[in-house]
C-alpha cells in the first residue's frame, strides 16, 4: 500500500510553475525502481560473486583441515615409532650395563673365591696336625715330633 506521501507525489506538478499545462502525474516509485534496477542488479552479480569466494573459502578450509588432520596422524604414527624405537635402545642400553656388571661381580666372586682357596690351601697343613695331634691325644698314642709333618711319620712307621 502506498504512503501518503507517495499518493501526494502523484499530483506534483511536472512542469515549471505557471500556467497549467496538462499531463500525467509523476510515477516516483517507477522512476526509482527504474534509476535502481542496474544498480540491484550490480548488487546481486557482486552477492553471487561473494557467495562463490565463501563456498571456495569453506571448501579451502575444509581441505586445510585434512590435510592438518592426516599431517598430525603423520606425525603421531612417527611419534610412536619414535619413541618405541628409543624404549628399545634404551633396554639394550640397560641390558649392556647389567651384562657388564654381572660381569664385573663373577670376576669379583671367582677372584674371593681364589683367594679363599688359597687361604684354605695354606692353612690345611696346620689344621689337619692339630686334628692329628688331638686324636692321637684321645687314642692315648704317643704325640709326633712338633717338626716332622705327618705323611713322614705315617711312611716312616707303616
Amino acid at each position: 500500500m502506498a504512503g501518503l506521501r507517495d499518493l501526494l507525489m502523484r499530483f506534483r506538478p511536472v512542469s515549471t510553475p505557471g500556467p497549467a499545462a496538462t499531463g500525467v502525474p509523476a510515477d516516483r516509485t517507477a522512476e526509482l525502481a527504474a534509476e535502481l534496477t542496474p544498480t540491484l542488479a550490480l548488487l546481486d552479480r557482486t552477492a553471487e560473486q561473494a557467495e562463490a569466494v565463501r563456498e571456495a573459502a569453506r571448501r579451502d578450509a575444509d581441505r586445510i583441515r585434512r590435510d592438518a588432520a592426516q599431517q598430525a596422524e603423520q606425525l603421531v604414527a612417527e611419534a610412536r615409532d619414535r619413541a618405541a624405537r628409543m624404549r628399545a635402545q634404551a633396554a639394550a642400553h640397560r641390558r649392556e650395563l647389567g651384562r657388564r656388571e654381572a660381569a664385573e661381580i663373577r670376576a669379583a666372586g671367582r677372584r674371593e673365591a681364589a683367594a679363599l682357596r688359597q687361604r684354605a690351601a695354606s692353612r690345611i697343613p696346620a689344621v689337619a696336625d692339630q686334628v692329628t695331634s688331638e686324636v692321637r691325644r684321645q687314642l692315648g698314642l704317643p704325640d709326633r715330633q712338633p717338626g716332622s709333618s705327618g705323611r713322614a711319620e705315617e711312611a716312616g712307621g707303616s
